[in-house]
């Protein structure tokens, strides 16, 4: 994160959600990717698209909760914005605007393995 941004660690112990752009996590094939990202505080992340695996590992190890976002939710988020996440209504709420903007809902599959707290715990 720090080729985006050298100040990335230090806001994120201040935030607790990135907001990025298309494919995000592409690169990484390892869970490591959304265990680091976690282990700054972090508990979502709002893109406009997400790699595949990096995906899979943020739902299926519980590190993240990846939600997919359109262009203008992402257009209309600012860096200091305050988001409140409801995924039972697939929203969020802009509390620094007061906005809100659909998600993305998850697959069935995936908000049950959400809802367990990882595939570990997920029974079917």
């Amino acid at each position: 994160m720090e080729g985006m941004d050298p100040n990335f660690h230090s806001k994120a112990k201040e935030a607790n959600i990135i907001v990025t752009g298309k494919n995000f996590g592409c690169g990484s094939s390892r869970e490591h990717a959304p265990i680091a990202i976690s282990a700054c505080g972090i508990k979502a992340v709002l893109a406009l698209s997400f790699a595949r695996i990096f995906y899979r590992n943020s739902v299926d190890g519980a590190y993240l909760l990846p939600i997919e976002i359109d262009e203008k939710t992402y257009a209309s988020i600012s860096e200091k914005d305050e988001l409140e996440i409801d995924t039972s209504k697939n929203e969020i709420k802009n509390l620094t605007k007061n906005q809100t903007y659909a998600m993305k809902p998850f697959p069935d599959l995936i908000g049950k393995i959400i809802e367990a707290g990882g595939l570990f715990k997920y029974k079917p």
